[in-house]
């Protein structure tokens, strides 16, 4: 800790100089709803790194859509979610971001890997070392504390500085702008957790993966990370202005979901024959959409979800025998109707996958470092932007790819991924 106060947003004090306060976007309760009004910057004190933690300086931040959430207050009011957990009275507001690249300031007095200078790109998986289900060897992911930093805990990463655990922290390519190494972690993890964790549904080579919003910032990693392993990516989008842009990522092919109308959540009226027998032939009409690109008979061994309610039915009609529909959220809604016949007398896979753990994110990360990979960074926002950038993805108009917010790199940030 020095003698400065605050610094401006855009700068950084002397390597290893912490200041007392410093700049964040903050959401208060009495702010929740739209993120362009949630989010407004204050002024708070700068949290100091315990034993297994280091103190980051943010120089970019990454945008997801858990901050959508969080400015709403809707399905969770993350603020009091914590204070009911003990959270103290006057941290009464959340600082989000679970994206960041930075360089480390402090670190606590039992982290031995990481040292003052370093620069790095953090993780948002935060699990505490000391838990018995870490220690016993299990999934991290798994854990009873395991939460998603800048999300579920508090002081993320839309600050000049970010407190997190040392196994968060990865080193940063090198080859890359600050703003761009901030946009793909999150994302990045998540997507080759869901197509390279869940044995034994892996990408293998030739296999058909369909994958679902394929131009947003999870489906373009998902792309890349399916073509690399060797197999077929059927990508789907909502608007034509996308299919290049996923072409161009190496989609084999491109379905506009919006040549179909047979989206949503099933009624107990799908068990009369006629309706279903209505709802089946739109649904084989999809299927053969992609047979159309990867051949007949070439149904998808991996189903790459997220919009949840909308499409359910259908990932779980058109997934192989044997194969996998895995999810990692609800963009849709969370009401999802599976057709049993389907997964029980093909024997087919729901499985659900949340985020990544300390090996995921490490192998993901190395993909990057070795160019197999790009972050897909569509657009660096200004810190002042923070409330627009989520406003953008909330009403759905964002740019393809991942998003980030420029913090402590200022003008010398800008530059291009890749």
């Amino acid at each position: 800790m020095t003698d400065i106060d605050t610094f401006p947003v855009g700068s950084l004090p002397p390597l290893g100089e912490v200041p007392k306060r410093m700049y964040a976007q903050l959401i208060r309760p009495e702010r929740f709803g739209e993120p362009k009004d949630a989010f407004k910057e204050e002024i708070v004190k700068v949290s100091r790194p315990g034993p297994n933690q280091v103190l980051v300086a943010v120089m970019a931040a990454g945008v997801n859509y858990n901050n959508v959430w969080a400015s709403l207050g809707y399905p969770v009011d993350v603020i009091a979610a914590r204070q009911r957990k003990g959270a103290p009275p006057d941290e009464n507001f959340h600082i989000g971001g679970s994206d960041a690249s930075g360089i480390v300031y402090e670190v606590g007095s039992s982290v031995k890997d990481i040292k003052v200078g370093d620069e790095v790109v953090v993780h948002c998986g935060a699990w505490d070392p000391n838990d018995p289900w870490i220690q016993a060897g299990k999934d991290s992911v798994l854990a009873p504390s395991q939460l998603i930093w800048g999300y579920e805990t508090n002081w993320g990463a839309f600050a000049q500085f970010t407190c997190v655990h040392a196994h968060q922290c990865l080193p940063r390519p090198r080859h890359l702008s600050w703003e761009a190494s901030a946009s793909y972690m999150l994302t990045g993890g998540t997507a080759y957790r869901m197509l390279y964790h869940w044995e034994p549904h892996t990408v293998k080579k030739d296999d058909v993966v369909l994958i679902w919003g394929a131009a947003g910032g999870l489906g373009a990693i998902a792309i890349q990370l399916v073509k690399a392993g060797g197999g077929i990516p059927v990508a789907v989008v909502s608007s034509d202005d996308k299919i290049d842009y996923c072409k161009n990522l190496g989609a084999a092919g491109v379905i506009n979901r919006k040549n179909f109308d047979h989206w949503g959540a099933f009624d107990n009226d799908i068990n009369k024959p006629e309706v279903f027998l209505e709802w089946s032939k739109k649904t084989r009409a999809f299927g053969k959409a992609i047979w159309d690109i990867a051949g007949k008979g070439a149904n998808p061994q991996i189903v790459f979800e997220h919009p949840g309610e909308s499409t359910i039915p259908t990932s779980i009609f058109v997934c192989a025998t044997g194969g996998m529909v895995v999810i990692c959220a609800g963009t849709t809604g969370y009401h999802a109707a599976v057709d049993l016949r389907y997964l029980w007398m093909r024997q087919k896979r729901l499985q659900g996958s949340h985020f990544a753990n300390d090996v995921n994110s490490k192998e993901f990360n190395q993909m990057i470092i070795d160019k197999k990979i790009d972050p897909c960074l569509s657009r660096a926002f200004k810190w002042e932007e923070t409330g627009l950038s989520h406003q953008l993805m909330r009403e759905n108009r964002h740019p393809h790819g991942n998003m980030s917010i420029i913090v402590g790199a200022g003008k010398e940030g800008l530059g291009k991924s890749g």
